[in-house]
């Protein structure tokens, strides 16, 4: 009998209970507080699985951010459709994400007091937002124009909920739609030599 050697295969409902657990025991103990260890326990699972699957307590955060975040049926939502629409869509996903705010916002409020933290923190808007907004409205500006969404809907989640400046936090959602989408549509607009070479 060939027995295959070497890591065990990977499980996605393990992956997946993990990082849920994860997220738990980071929002309750913080980055540092919480050990690998701690995951495995609480997973009921060995923590060299927990390095098969995360490589690192970083990689194993990164995993439980994107888990709550990058796969968030308000994302997905955001990225199918038309691209006309596509900035109000984005916006209803960064509003619907953050309406139960004081889990996702803990999350990240760890990030300037931890470089681990704002390097996952990084990571994860550069890959998971920013790459799959790219990868959404594809052409030659693609890369361009979602360099300029995600630095107005970082300026949103930066000033509205992580660091709270009383203008952009005592806003409504109605208010965020009004001020804020006009600047998200803009944004994302092609430019014009892109227009041009359709």
């Amino acid at each position: 009998m060939n027995k295959s050697r070497g890591r065990p295969r990977g499980n996605p409902a393990t992956k997946d209970r993990i990082s849920s657990v994860a997220y738990d025991l980071f929002l309750e103990h913080g980055y540092r507080g919480t050990t690998v260890r701690k995951v495995a326990a609480a997973a009921e699972v060995d923590s060299a699985l927990i390095s098969y699957h995360f490589g690192s307590k970083q990689g194993l955060f990164g995993e439980a951010m994107q888990f709550r975040c990058g796969k968030s049926a308000a994302m997905v939502r955001a990225l199918e459709g038309d691209q006309p629409g596509f900035a109000d869509r984005l916006l209803e996903a960064v509003l619907e994400m953050w309406a139960d705010a004081e889990p996702l916002a803990e999350l990240t409020r760890m990030a300037p007091q931890d470089a681990d933290v704002m390097q996952v923190l990084q990571e994860f808007l550069e890959r998971e937002i920013h790459g799959r907004i790219a990868e959404f409205l594809r052409g030659p500006d693609a890369t361009d124009r979602a360099t300029a969404a995600v630095a107005v809907i970082g300026g949103l989640i930066f000033t509205r909920y992580l660091n709270p400046l009383r203008p952009a936090a005592t806003m409504s959602d109605a208010d965020v739609r009004r001020i804020i989408a006009p600047a998200l549509r803009a944004a994302l607009q092609p430019t014009r030599r892109s227009r041009a070479s359709v």
